[in-house]
């Protein structure tokens, strides 16, 4: 497993493993959205950018190369009613639809442009990006914001056998994030999708206690 702890950064990340901030991404990905139907209006809501892990920086803490050790990997999820927004979208407990989060992968690092999402007003609509410090664990009560391994929750384990934890996100007052009652949210990948990086394949579960 392999803890993720971040903190305030002042400097430009762009291209370099972050929490929050706006995404970097190549030329040929988008952000990605999730369509909503709001009595009739009918609009494309942008995910939630969580972070972008730039995977040479794993490959100190992943000595079996469970995961890329070059690219990077972005993941977005609908995050913003667990973010204090009682009026965003709500996928809810359980397994979400495919719809309500993505991890998506490139090799193409030399392409990277800042994708900025801004309010009405002109200022930022996320959080401000956070540093990310990597280091590997092996118990549980080590890091609840990491990297492989299985799920804090074992109902997610029974719910989704064989898979393991490609990302687990750990509520944090800090943020204002909370997943109901004391929640963790697991994005999900089998072995083999993950030998083959095939994160189109990943599942993500929603558990609280």
């Amino acid at each position: 497993m392999i803890s993720i702890q971040t903190q305030p950064a002042e400097e430009n990340l762009l291209g370099q493993s972050k929490w929050w901030g706006f995404p970097d991404l190549p030329e040929e990905l988008d952000w990605p959205s999730v369509p909503v139907n709001d009595d009739g209006d009918v609009y494309d809501d942008p995910l939630t950018f969580i972070c972008q892990i730039r995977c040479e920086e794993l490959a100190p803490f992943d000595p079996e190369g469970l995961l890329p050790h070059t690219g990077m990997l972005w993941f977005f999820a609908s995050l913003d009613y667990f973010l204090g927004n009682p009026d965003a979208v709500c996928p809810g407990m359980g397994e979400w639809e495919y719809a309500y989060f993505r991890v998506l992968y490139s090799n193409d690092l030399d392409s990277l442009h800042e994708h900025t999402l801004l309010y009405d007003d002109g200022t930022p609509a996320v959080l401000p990006a956070e540093a990310i410090h990597f280091s590997r664990v092996t118990r549980d009560e080590d890091s609840y914001t990491r990297l492989l391994g299985q799920p804090f929750f074992e109902e997610v384990s029974g719910e989704l056998p064989g898979l393991i934890s490609l990302l687990q996100l750990d509520e944090d007052d800090r943020w204002g994030l909370r997943f109901f009652d004391s929640g963790m949210l697991n994005f999900m990948i089998s072995p083999e999708d993950l030998a083959a990086r095939r994160f189109g394949a990943v599942r993500t579960w929603l558990h609280s206690a």
